[in-house]
């Protein structure tokens, strides 16, 4: 059977009223293609461009080796300067990323550069623009974030091959307790589902986003992105309106990660074999009662 992977929704341009009937309530993911033509960014961002604003910065550079227990959860593999790293992921294939490093803190006439789409939703977070880069191969664990915002996350100078999956798929992608990221021993690109079961018959999306695309990816939405070319991505998030939505992120935020961080402290290898233990079962019990 496999993983059952549909096309998301593609569009060139979108109504405030079409956009929040069709995939902000709903929480559909949408790929808006023209929607940053605007956007000085789209031709102003190259990469020797961004080599000359923030190159001379040293960057904490993350790699796809499994995350070691004895260390934080964003521990990085290696250093580099900016403008090297730049210049790496141009030459060669890596699975080198940057993913904690902002340019945009270090120079912020970038944030000149891009307008968050205001015209499809209010609640976003200014402040907190976020931008990812990558060689070719790099890969982003699957995860969802713990934030819970909703993203609209746009793609620069190369290729970006995306899957996505509904957060009611949580216990079946193996979801790792007291964290939002799932079991990193599959590759959800070609999953061994004798091993892992109950990842046949999940139901998901994928995308592969080009130069200038804007994914819209809604709250709690499991993510998994590979970098087809050395390219980066900026994500501009925005709150939902729910409550709840608040609530549960701020749990995840304070009290969930807390909590893991003392865990994994004191007990390190016991804590982390634990929950992969528990994953697996959770994961096997949701596949036993055909959820979700």
């Amino acid at each position: 059977m496999g993983l059952n992977l549909a096309p998301i929704d593609r569009v060139d341009h979108i109504s405030k009223e079409d956009f929040i009937n069709n995939y902000l309530i709903p929480r559909r993911p949408l790929v808006i293609q023209k929607a940053t033509e605007t956007w000085p960014a789209l031709q102003k961002w190259t990469f020797e461009y961004l080599k000359e604003v923030v190159g001379d910065k040293t960057v904490p550079l993350y790699d796809s080796s499994k995350a070691d227990p004895s260390k934080p959860i964003n521990a990085a593999a290696a250093e580099m300067k900016f403008a090297d790293y730049i210049d790496l992921i141009q030459k060669q294939p890596t699975d080198l990323r940057i993913f904690l490093f902002d340019p945009i803190k270090q120079a912020p006439a970038l944030l000149d550069d891009y307008v968050a789409p205001k015209d499809l939703m209010g609640g976003f977070l200014d402040k907190y623009p976020n931008m990812f880069f990558g060689g070719a191969g790099s890969v982003t664990f699957l995860h969802y974030d713990i934030d819970l915002a909703h993203i609209f996350h746009t793609h620069f100078n190369g290729r970006k091959h995306v899957i996505l999956f509904d957060n009611k798929w949580s216990e079946r992608l193996y979801r790792i307790p007291f964290a939002t990221y799932a079991l990193e021993d599959y590759d959800i690109e070609n999953p061994d589902f004798e091993k892992f079961p109950a990842l046949d018959g999940i139901e998901g999306q994928e995308a592969f986003l080009e130069h200038g695309d804007t994914l819209f990816m809604p709250t709690g939405y499991w993510h998994w992105m590979k970098y087809l070319d050395g390219s980066f991505s900026i994500s501009l998030r925005a709150w939902d309106k729910s409550w709840v939505v608040k609530a549960k992120s701020l749990y995840n935020l304070t009290i969930q990660r807390k909590f893991d961080d003392v865990m994994k402290k004191n007990f390190r290898v016991k804590y982390m074999d634990w929950k992969e233990r528990l994953a697996v079962k959770r994961a096997n019990r949701a596949l036993e009662n055909a959820k979700p």
